[in-house]
C-alpha cells in the first residue's frame, strides 16, 4: 500500500473515532476521500486551490478545539504557505496536522514548480515545528496516530519512495538498525533502503530517523563511537547537520551528507533518473560512505 492509501485509510479511521478531527483538503484525494464526505459531511472540506486561506482556517479550527488535518502538495502545503505556518501556528503555539505529497521530485514529469525538496529546512525555521518522514505507509499509519492530537504543529512528509520494510517506529525516537565502529550512518524515512544497501559489508552503524524534529539526540551520542557521520537524507542535503553536531558537541565531527544537491533540476522524466543525476543511488552513497572511512 501506498503512503497516499494509507493516509486515506487512517484519515477514515480517526475521523469515525475523534470526533475533534476536520481535514481540509488543496484538490488533492478527493475522490479516495469520496465515502468520507458521505460520512462526515461537516468535518472534511475540499478547500481547493486556496493553501495560504486553508492554513488561516486551520488554525481558527485549532483554536475552537478541533485538530485540523491539512492535505495537499508539500510545495503548496509549505512553500506557498510558509508565513500562515510560521504565524498561525508556530506564533500561536497551536496544534495541527500537515500531510504532504510530492516529497522532493515525486512529481518529476511536472517540473521543478512541483518540486519540493526544500520543505524540511523550511520547516526547521518555525520553532515548535514538529517534523515526520515516515519510510513506509505502516510507519506514517503508526506515527500519525501517536502525534496527531499533541497539541502540537506537526508536518508529516509523505512519499511514493518506500524501504524494504517497516520497523515498530516510535514518535520521536530513533532506531538503531546495524552496529558498527568505523562510522555512523544516519538515515531518514525512505533513505533507509539505500543507506542499508550502501552500507553492507562496512564496519558501521545505522541509525533510522523516522521524527527529524524533536531529534533524537541521545540515540546518536549513544551510537557514535567514532568520529565520522555520513547523513543520508531524501530533501536536500545536510538539513540535519546543525541537530547531529549539537548533539555530539564538542566531539571534532567529520561529516558527509548524501541528500539531494542545492539546485534546481530542470529535466522532466522519472523520480528514479532524477537520482542518478543526483548521484543519490546506493551506489552513490556508498562511494561516499568509503570516502568517509579512509
Amino acid at each position: 500500500m501506498s503512503m497516499r492509501r494509507q493516509f486515506v485509510q487512517t484519515t477514515e479511521s480517526l475521523l469515525a473515532s475523534d470526533e475533534r478531527l476536520v481535514v481540509l483538503l488543496g484538490d488533492i484525494s478527493v475522490f479516495a476521500l469520496r465515502k468520507s464526505f458521505k460520512e462526515f459531511p461537516e468535518r472534511i472540506y475540499n478547500i481547493g486551490i486556496l493553501e495560504q486561506s486553508t492554513i488561516g482556517a486551520a488554525a481558527g479550527l485549532a483554536m475552537t478545539g478541533f485538530i485540523p488535518v491539512v492535505h495537499t502538495i508539500a510545495t503548496f502545503l509549505v512553500e506557498r504557505s510558509f508565513e500562515q505556518l510560521k504565524d498561525d501556528f508556530g506564533y500561536q503555539k497551536l496544534g495541527g496536522n500537515f500531510v504532504s505529497i510530492g516529497a522532493s521530485y515525486d512529481y518529476a514529469a511536472l517540473g521543478p514548480t512541483h518540486h519540493c525538496p526544500g520543505d524540511v529546512g523550511l520547516l526547521q525555521n518555525i520553532p515548535g515545528m514538529e517534523i515526520v518522514v515516515p519510510g513506509t505507509a505502516a510507519e506514517f499509519d503508526a506515527l500519525f496516530r501517536q502525534a496527531y492530537g499533541n497539541g502540537h504543529p506537526t508536518y508529516y512528509r509523505l512519499s511514493e519512495k518506500e524501504n524494504a520494510e517497516s520497523y515498530k517506529v516510535r514518535f520521536g525516537k530513533a532506531q538503531v538498525v546495524k552496529k558498527g565502529r568505523q562510522a555512523t550512518v544516519i538515515a531518514v524515512g525512505p533513505a533507509l533502503k539505500s543507506a542499508l544497501e550502501a552500507s553492507k559489508g562496512e564496519d558501521v552503524t545505522v541509525l533510522y530517523y523516522t521524527t527529524v524534529a524533536p531529534f533524537d539526540g541521545e540515540t546518536l551520542r549513544n551510537n557514535c563511537p567514532s568520529a565520522k557521520v555520513l547523513l543520508c537524507e531524501p530533501y536536500y542535503e545536510g538539513g540535519l547537520t546543525n541537530e547531529v553536531t549539537a548533539a555530539l558537541k564538542p566531539r571534532p565531527l567529520v561529516v558527509e551528507t548524501a541528500g539531494v544537491p542545492r539546485k534546481f533540476i530542470l529535466n522532466y522524466g522519472k523520480a528514479e533518473e532524477h537520482d542518478e543525476r543526483m548521484a543519490i543511488t546506493a551506489s552513490s552513497i556508498r562511494r561516499r560512505l568509503r570516502k568517509l572511512l579512509q
